[in-house]
């Protein structure tokens, strides 16, 4: 079977798979990645490791972890919490980084770890930046990072994979970011949600890697669950000077060399050569479920905001209403290395930032403002009247120095402008380029430095449906009935946020029980739910169910409650990792969410269908008023999680 990138190095990653059996989207499979990373939150990772009985770590050269988001709070609490970081990671022997050395992505990049064609996660939405460099990075939540710790494994349900051909070429001055904001001011209605993007396409090679790794980064922005770039010749050149760099800079810094006698361990000739004999590529006649394709050379600047991504503006439209600024941001993984920062300071030389603005400059790492001030740059953003901040995170996740204030606008080349996000919720964020958001320091308000033809951006979809393949029976492992049956309890309502799940004002009552949880299961979403639902249904959600915050109780509330499991046209791939690891199970039907919305319509906020559904585990298929509906195979890795009742569970009898 052809396989696309995304499905062969999801194989290739693949642990426990049935003999011959390929990997494609839609399967439960479990994964042992190559790498996994925690930043600030592996403070919240370590008791789940403890709490699950684990006392070692299955492979240290798995694990790093890089104190990056909260590095400009240097009161006591957050210096204890570092320490005992630290302590953890030396007792563990993992590789670790320190406040100051840089943002955990761009340090998985400049160290190595996130090498083309292998498979790295990390508890953070941003590892989709990997994808620059040819790798499938992906995020996970807290207890997948626990059990990888714990047992070097987790599990992942390969998503539906999306091509975007990218053709041309970019104007002088146009950039990656302004690509970005294109791709997700035109798509707005969720096309490439958990979706993992390829990118192809005669455009790709005027790419260079820094801006292929901010458009990978803001994949996520996009709704994408990865976005991967080729591995060809910008990839091998730019891995090729990253090998001289570090060999030139030795091995001071870097945590575990285990080739010894002084050669980097990930970063080196020997490993980049047996790459390039071997690049990963897609099988030729490959299936992807959206074809997208968009003109480079029809891409002009453009901002996102306020306070939306999807809501895009020309930065020659913005220039004409002259929308005054009080701050401006160059910091974040997105568009704070080298050239970022050389962008904003040819902008900025022999200039000084307007009175009345504030601009903040953090690079993406030590490496990235060691690189920019040997260069001048730095100096030059410094001389124009930039503030400086450490390397690391900071305002674009609102800590530290520089918040938007009440009233305030802010431009900034971060890769979220949620309301809030950056500071006041009273205040507007805008997102641009680097170079944008230097003119506009200078200026006083939303402008640029050149001017551009208007154009609007040529970009097309096209979905296709994957061809019937000859049905494979799904095996069923021991315990798990290989039948389901209930009444459909249907929930028409899209994007049913975790709130109207479970209400936020008992997340963080630590001693809820189970039978409380179950009590307040939709009590802000529909307060009828509780007397329409009995123990047993199924409940039949909208699309993109349990949207919003990653609440594992959105989840478990529901198990609590007697549901049987949740069919939805789709779901928030944080809900969906939440239930399996509560050992809760979910299915996507899309069709069949269809067909309920035409016959019951979406009046009533919880309708008692009548309609009784029944599950064929081995088959594969939904039937439901004698219709039969596809759903994704419930392979053997689920069917273990939900028999365990869950990940953790999973995990201390896999280490027991």
């Amino acid at each position: 079977m052809e396989q696309n990138l995304i499905e062969k190095i999801a194989q290739a990653y693949a642990v426990g798979l049935e003999q011959g059996q390929a990997v494609r989207s839609g399967d439960y499979i479990y994964i042992q990645p190559a790498h996994v990373m925690t930043h600030d939150n592996t403070g919240a990772v370590i008791p789940k490791f403890r709490g699950i009985g684990a006392t070692r770590i299955a492979n240290p050269r798995q694990v790093i972890a890089a104190l990056d988001h909260n590095v400009q709070d240097t009161g006591e609490k957050n210096m204890e919490k570092y320490a005992r970081i630290e302590a953890f990671a030396h007792e563990m022997g993992i590789d670790f980084y320190p406040a100051g050395r840089g943002i955990g992505h761009q340090i998985m990049c400049e160290e190595g770890y996130a090498w083309p064609g292998s498979m790295v996660v990390a508890s953070d939405s941003h590892s989709n930046m990997y994808g620059g460099l040819g790798c499938l990075g992906t995020p996970v939540v807290r207890t997948d990072a626990a059990a990888i710790w714990a047992t070097g494994r987790t599990w992942w349900k390969v998503p539906p994979v999306a091509r975007v051909e990218l053709r041309g070429e970019l104007m002088k001055g146009v950039t990656g970011k302004d690509v970005i904001i294109t791709l997700c001011g035109v798509f707005i209605n969720d096309e490439v949600l958990n979706h993992a993007i390829e990118f192809t396409g005669d455009g790709v090679a005027q790419l260079d890697v820094d801006q292929r790794l901010t458009i990978a980064n803001m994949t996520t922005e996009w709704g994408a669950l990865a976005g991967v770039f080729p591995v060809d010749m910008a990839t091998l050149e730019w891995l090729r000077q990253r090998s001289a760099y570090v060999a030139r800079r030795g091995l001071e810094g870097v945590p575990s060399d285990a080739d010894g006698g002084g050669t980097h361990p990930r970063m080196n000739p020997r490993r980049i050569d047996a790459l390039e004999a071997d690049p990963p590529a897609a099988d030729a006649g490959a299936f992807y479920a959206k074809e997208i394709t968009l003109d480079l050379s029809s891409v002009r600047p453009h901002v996102s905001g306020p306070n939306h991504v999807k809501v895009i503006t020309s930065v020659a439209e913005m220039q004409e209403r002259k929308l005054p600024i009080q701050k401006a941001y160059l910091v974040s993984c997105v568009n704070s290395r080298v050239d970022d920062l050389a962008e904003a300071a040819a902008v900025l030389r022999e200039k000084r930032v307007a009175d009345g603005v504030q601009l903040y400059v953090a690079a993406a790492s030590s490496e990235v403002q060691g690189e920019s001030e040997k260069r001048g740059d730095w100096q030059a953003l410094l001389d124009a009247g930039a503030i400086p901040l450490p390397p690391g995170c900071g305002p674009c996740i609102g800590l530290g120095a520089g918040l938007l204030e009440d009233g305030e606008v802010g431009i900034s080349a971060t890769n979220r402008n949620f309301k809030g996000r950056m500071g006041s919720p009273n205040a507007e964020a805008y997102l641009a380029s680097p170079a944008v958001v230097a003119a506009s320091a200078a200026a006083g308000y939303i402008t640029m430095t050149a001017d551009y033809p208007a154009a609007a951006a040529d970009a097309s979809i096209r979905e296709r449906r994957r061809e019937v393949q000859e049905e494979t029976a799904t095996v069923v492992i021991d315990g798990f009935p290989p039948e389901i049956e209930g009444e459909l309890l249907f929930c028409p309502q899209d994007n049913l946020n975790t709130d109207g799940i479970f209400p936020g004002k008992y997340t963080y009552v630590d001693d809820f029980t189970a039978e409380q949880q179950a009590a307040v299961a939709m009590e802000n979403y529909d307060p009828r739910f509780q007397e329409l639902a009995h123990e047993g249904d199924i409940l039949a959600g909208g699309f993109n169910f349990g949207t919003g915050s990653s609440r594992e109780q959105a989840a478990t509330a529901l198990k609590h409650r007697g549901m049987r499991l949740v069919v939805a046209g789709s779901f928030s791939e944080t809900y969906k990792r939440n239930a399996i690891n509560n050992g809760f199970l979910v299915v996507e039907a899309p069709d069949l969410i269809a067909d309920l919305k035409e016959r019951f319509g979406d009046a009533a906020a919880t309708v008692r269908t009548g309609l009784p559904a029944k599950i064929d585990f081995r088959r594969s298929v939904l039937t439901c008023d004698g219709k039969h509906y596809d759903i994704d195979p419930v392979g053997p890795a689920a069917q273990e999680l939900i028999l365990t009742g869950g990940l953790e569970s999973w995990v201390a009898r896999s280490i027991s």
